[in-house]
């Protein structure tokens, strides 16, 4: 590369190294997003930018946020809508893609790491189905703070690079909103129904390009002669994992469509998502799940047989023997409910202030939870309050409809903590490390929103510096940690498409 080259790339926004826009053009439609009326910065991501290798104060500038709204082509982007398929609420839809968001290409941050930049609310492509390709204010914003927060959770998670207004309306069932659109960055958007797109179709060449591209990615230490069961064990164990993770936090994602399930292990699409108060294992948000299907304790369930259908796509890949090959997809899927459970009682030993395993530790986690259901005791407060407990403050207790149940529970665990061989001390700073304090409680995202509609981004700036410290708030965020009064409680929450 000549110098005057090495100069221009230097120049460049975003310095692109794009590998999906090099596969064949049946994965994607080639196109720009549509262009905005009024573009306006709401708020950068810095600390991501910079992971990212990219400039904050270059993202504000003029250029920097036409090209976050979509209204410029970046130097070195290769803009796209993905094809994928799905199974929504458990029926098959053989094309879906990208309805309104554009793959502007991928960077290699400073990690090492490859990511997609994506624009979401981009405008229409051929794969909106009707839809009018754009996203409302009050969602892109509910996507930045859940993202944010679940990553600062430990969470695997897209994320959120900005916010950028649109100076435009989009018309929603509440009437004309403010709309905006959202650039998220991912490991990848590859989907389990990106598989399932090209399975229905019986594209086994399509199938093999796609593994062997998203093994070179996301899976390289699978095995080369096999990469479509390295693909598959690797999915499994991701996913059992991130569910895992969702489950110990009381996180509900409230569509788990195949469509929304990340081949990364990541968590995607913050639509009608929500974090529990009070614990009820059957608990839906979602206006749109009327029968409970992604109820929070059938996450598990779901994700297990979303896993399932990524083990039917890959048969063809799997040998040449189609018994061979269904007992090698059976074994992968078989293995999810063991590493699910083994990663859950993991998350939940860690949240009693466990450093060691013994065998009655997940019916004591599962005998709280029962008191927790049965005592209307709210999710995040309850486990941050065995840290208090743990030193003899009994304040716990009060979270409880019956009080004297915790009590016995209580009684049980202190027996089971004077064998971890830690002073109450440490158990309780173990215990705070382990459960947060905060979470974007759903009347807080909510309030935030309501402001930013009326032209106040201080909520919104105020809960993100909250939940960017989750484990640790500073004094004067402690009001954050407390549930909603009745009043203030959301009860459904909605997909905003």
């Amino acid at each position: 590369m000549t110098d005057t080259a090495n100069a221009a790339a230097a120049d460049r926004l975003f310095r692109f190294d794009n590998s999906y826009a090099r596969l064949p053009e049946r994965f994607y439609a080639r196109l720009p997003a549509t262009p905005v009326k009024a573009p306006r910065l709401l708020r950068v991501n810095a600390a991501l930018a910079r992971l990212l290798g990219l400039d904050p104060a270059r993202l504000a500038t003029p250029d920097g946020i036409a090209a976050l709204a979509g209204n410029r082509v970046p130097d070195g982007a290769e803009p796209l809508a993905m094809a994928y398929a799905g199974h929504q609420f458990g029926h098959f839809v053989p094309q879906l893609g990208d309805g309104r968001a554009i793959l502007l290409g991928e960077v290699v941050g400073t990690d090492g790491i490859r990511r997609d930049i994506h624009l979401k609310g981009a405008g229409r492509t051929p794969f909106s189905r009707g839809g009018d390709g754009r996203a409302a204010l009050g969602p892109v914003l509910r996507e930045f703070l859940v993202s944010e927060a679940m990553a600062a959770l430990g969470v695997p998670t897209t994320r959120t690079l900005a916010a950028v207004a649109t100076g435009e309306f989009v018309l929603r069932e509440e009437g004309q909103l403010p709309g905006a659109v959202l650039a998220r960055v991912a490991a990848s958007h590859v989907r389990v129904g990106t598989f399932e797109y090209f399975a229905c179709r019986e594209d086994t060449e399509a199938l093999r390009i796609l593994t062997a591209d998203v093994v070179a990615r996301l899976y390289p230490d699978a095995d080369p002669a096999d990469p479509a069961a390295g693909l598959l064990d690797g999915a499994v164990a991701r996913t059992a994992s991130l569910v895992a993770r969702w489950m110990s936090l009381g996180f509900i994602h409230g569509v788990m469509n195949t469509d929304n399930m990340s081949l990364a292990g990541e968590t995607i699409d913050y639509g009608p998502c929500a974090f529990m108060d009070a614990y009820d294992p059957g608990k839906v948000f979602s206006s749109i799940d009327s029968g409970g299907r992604y109820a929070y304790a059938n996450q598990p369930r779901i994700a297990h047989w979303n896993m399932g259908r990524l083990a039917r796509c890959l048969l063809p890949l799997l040998g040449d023997d189609e018994n061979a090959a269904l007992d090698r997809a059976q074994r992968a899927i078989d293995a999810f409910p063991g590493l699910f459970r083994r990663a859950y009682e993991g998350e939940m030993r860690a949240k009693l202030g466990f450093a060691r395993e013994e065998a009655g530790d997940a019916a004591l986690a599962e005998g709280l939870l029962e008191r927790m259901a049965e005592g209307g005791a709210d999710f995040t407060l309850a486990f941050r309050g065995l840290a208090d407990a743990a030193t003899g403050d009994n304040r716990a207790r009060r979270l409880f409809a019956d009080p004297e149940a915790f009590d016995a529970w209580a009684a049980e665990w202190r027996v089971r903590l004077s064998r971890e061989d830690a002073a109450p001390d440490a158990i309780a700073g173990r215990l705070r490390a382990a459960n947060p304090a905060v979470i974007p409680r759903n009347h807080r995202v909510e309030a935030a929103i309501a402001a930013a509609y009326e032209g106040d981004l201080g909520p919104f700036d105020t809960l993100m510096a909250v939940l960017s410290r989750p484990f640790d708030p500073l004094p004067e965020h402690l009001e954050f940690i407390a549930p909603p009064e009745p009043h203030e409680e959301v009860r459904a929450t909605f997909c905003g498409t």
